[in-house]
């Protein structure tokens, strides 16, 4: 399940696994949300509900996508964050891994506070 991330001339190639949580995404996919950003975390708020999964984590690798049910968002992690305690990020609060990003995630730093940002199957 590949999708496509953009925001403002960023372009991100993504999939989705097989999860109970992507798969809700995929189901919602297309929509949009206001950026936000965290140390090394774009996150923003998605129109899917979902509970924490049993192998929901805080410790995540770069270039891993994340549902955040606190805040129902979409998480891209692709560097520490204020949380972290060394050079690989750590999410605020356990989130459900629902993907990764394919090739370079550090392209995610383009992205800014208060960017629309569009997600759609690829």
């Amino acid at each position: 399940m590949r999708i496509r991330i953009a925001a403002d001339g960023v372009s991100l190639l993504a999939e989705l696994n097989q999860s109970p949580t992507a798969r809700i995404i995929w189901d919602a996919l297309p929509f949009e949300g206001t950026a936000n950003t965290w140390g090394d975390e774009v996150y923003f708020e998605i129109p899917v509900e979902a509970e924490l999964e049993p192998d929901a984590r805080a410790e995540v690798e770069v270039g891993e996508l994340g549902y955040w049910p606190v805040g129902r968002a979409l998480c891209i992690f692709f560097g520490p964050t204020p949380a972290s305690t060394d050079d690989r990020p750590r999410a605020y609060s356990p989130v459900n891994v629902v993907g990764r990003v394919l090739g370079d995630a550090t392209t995610a730093r383009g992205i800014r506070d208060g960017m629309r940002v569009r997600v759609e199957r690829a």
